[in-house]
């Protein structure tokens, strides 16, 4: 998924994209309040938001985020680990709330509880039709058969499966695999599309003309092209 990661500190905020980066979320990384408020509303799920930063409370942002069409979901993460100041940040509109120190795997697993939660989903796996994803190990089967997928392959599969029956534009498509400071090709998306076609079904991705893409049904007509 696709998050804006506040923190001031140069060198956990690299310790913490980069690991992200490996679980294949697109990182947008702000040292400051202010550039993080440049960054918005960038279609973010999830905010990693730092108190204690050099311009101000973290909290600061929370009206800004709370104000935007589609509000991410906010995990607080500070040195701060005083119950009152868990507190404040929860009845603040955080939905999380991670003391410092802490382990990266952690971290990741709180971000796909998030996620369940944003997308209405209690198991820890997603299934649709004969397609299964295990987020925690990115493991997708279909008809019980693995099917091996890059980082930006399953990214752009997960955007499609969370979003059943939605026309997801090219833009919405780049975004959930590009940070601010990657640029797209051209033609990329078209190209992981075909990718996921290839492996999971013609049908599996649709095209709506002059719109974008959106989820048809895995398994259908496999190892074909196109789509209606």
């Amino acid at each position: 998924m696709r998050i804006l990661l506040v923190e001031d500190d140069p060198a956990l905020g690299r310790a913490v994209r980069d690991f992200l980066a490996q679980e294949a979320h697109a990182v947008d990384w702000a040292e400051r309040l202010g550039a993080a408020r440049a960054c918005l509303p960038g279609d973010y799920a999830c905010v990693i938001l730092d108190l204690a930063l050099p311009d101000g409370d973290g909290l600061t942002l929370l009206p800004a985020l709370r104000k935007l069409v589609a509000p991410p979901s906010v995990l607080i993460l500070t040195a701060r680990d005083r119950l009152t100041d868990r507190i404040r940040g929860l009845d603040a509109g955080a939905d999380d709330y991670l003391v410092k120190p802490f382990d990266l795997p952690e971290l990741a697993a709180r971000l796909r509880a998030l996620a369940r939660r944003r997308n209405g989903r209690r198991a820890p796996t997603i299934e649709v039709d004969a397609l299964r994803i295990d987020p925690a190990t990115r493991v997708v089967t279909l008809d019980g058969r693995v099917v091996e997928m890059s980082a930006q392959e399953y990214v752009l599969l997960l955007a499609f499966v969370e979003h059943p029956g939605n026309v997801l534009s090219r833009q919405q498509l780049e975004d959930a695999i590009y940070t601010l400071d990657q640029g797209a090709a051209s033609n990329v998306i078209e190209v992981y599309v075909s990718r996921l076609r290839r492996k999971l079904g013609r049908d599996a991705i649709q095209t709506v003309r002059g719109h974008g893409y959106r989820w048809g049904s895995a398994g259908s007509q496999q190892d074909g092209e196109g789509g209606p």
